[in-house]
């Protein structure tokens, strides 16, 4: 049987499948369900895994899922109970669902209610916070009140937010059984979260916040440069890697397509699945940098929208800013230069699938900045990214005396 590792939204779902908190839905693709898995084309069953390997459950054509292992690691692990357990452990108290740190207000709310059950809703794409920061804060917050457990349930958003509401509301009422909720004003489930002033929670709370939520200058970043082969991207990307050298205050790492085919990516062909591979590894790897509040400089062509969208949620899984450049030098005009005679050769048919040739780029929609290089110096070029990530705060960079041209 196939291996499959799902997304994270579905790893989420496939939890509270199995522990029973998404009952009586019991299996993925249900009619008219949230909770659905996408297998590869032509799979109808297969071993679930998660990203370390671990197989998590068998998935049949129906939907099906039978259980092999439970998680046994990560952060918080040990709060991740089933809806059963929760409840026997808890009967009698009051339910409250957390989707952010607690405030002041909120404290003072959920005080008068005597033993409480904090839920930390900690799925992807449900809270402000990261899922180990909202536990962090979830678990300070019941450090101040007289009498409250915390719980980590990993509900995540579908991307509807009526039925994700529902669904939340559906998965309390499952831990807390017999046992009253409690929505907090303004933050029950499927409500906006993160707007907050930090003067509005307790010093323990805000710490873990300002942690969590640091300003852009102070946050990780991946600068991903995409554009057709000689459109300029890497010229830029080495430009503004120099300046932020020179400047110092960031590490700063340069993640270049050339290098990185060296080295990271290093037997992988030009087929479209070992592009988007190559792709992915620098993802991952300006990821991590990005985790660590480092700056990450990357220079792909990256034709595909998918791909790139991929990168971003990585990016801002871990906590990073994903800043988008468009280098959309017009095809006329990269293959006017030709530097290094790859036009020529795709034209003559020597190499396949090249980029604006015999494959597609698809244009980036909403990127951060578009630049068109042709006719411009690399210094007038670049004044437009720096221009874009000074009003986003990001970085703050100033240039030196003029370059040669892009």
């Amino acid at each position: 049987m196939i291996q499959h590792c799902p997304t994270p939204t579905e790893l989420d779902d496939l939890e509270l499948l199995v522990s029973g908190a998404y009952a009586p839905t019991t299996g993925f693709n249900e009619p008219a369900s949230l909770i659905t898995l996408d297998l590869p084309d032509g799979v109808s069953e297969a071993e679930l895994v998660d990203p370390e390997g671990l197989p998590l459950a068998r998935v049949t054509a129906d939907g099906s899922v039978q259980p092999l292992a439970h998680a046994e690691y990560g952060p918080f692990r040990r709060l991740h109970l089933t809806p059963a357990r929760v409840r026997e452990q808890h009967a009698g108290a009051t339910f409250v669902p957390v989707v952010d740190a607690l405030t002041d207000a909120d404290l003072d709310d959920v005080r008068r209610l005597g033993r409480v059950v904090l839920v930390a809703l900690t799925g992807t794409g449900t809270a402000a916070l990261s899922p180990v920061a909202l536990v962090r804060a979830t678990l300070a917050a019941a450090d101040l009140l007289d009498d409250a457990s915390v719980v980590a349930v990993p509900l995540p958003s579908h991307g509807d937010a009526e039925a994700d509401h529902a669904l939340g509301v559906r998965v309390i009422a499952t831990y807390a059984g017999d046992d009253p909720v409690h929505a907090l004003p303004s933050r029950g489930v499927g409500s906006e979260a993160g707007d907050t002033e930090t003067d509005d929670y307790p010093v323990s709370i805000a710490a873990i916040v300002e942690e969590d939520r640091p300003e852009p200058e102070d946050q990780g970043l991946v600068l991903f440069f995409t554009g057709l082969s000689g459109s300029g991207k890497s010229t830029l990307a080495r430009a503004l890697m120099d300046l932020l050298l020179e400047q110092g205050g960031r590490s700063a790492t340069s993640l270049d397509g050339d290098v990185v085919r060296r080295h990271l990516s290093a037997g992988l062909t030009f087929s479209k699945a070992d592009r988007e591979t190559n792709i992915r590894r620098i993802g991952w790897v300006a990821a991590e940098i990005a985790r660590h509040g480092g700056v990450a400089v990357c220079s792909p062509i990256a034709p595909f929208a998918e791909t790139r969208e991929q990168v971003r949620e990585m990016v801002e899984s871990a906590g990073g800013a994903f800043f988008l450049v468009h280098v959309a030098t017009p095809l006329e005009e990269c293959e006017r230069r030709d530097r290094k005679g790859l036009y020529a050769k795709a034209r003559a048919g020597q190499i396949p699938e090249f980029t604006g040739i015999s494959s597609p780029y698809d244009e980036p929609e909403d990127p951060a900045v578009r630049v068109d290089t042709t006719g411009r110096s690399i210094e007038d070029a670049l004044d437009d990214v720096l221009v874009a990530l000074d009003e986003a705060g990001y970085l703050h960079l100033t240039q030196g005396p003029a370059r040669a041209d892009a």
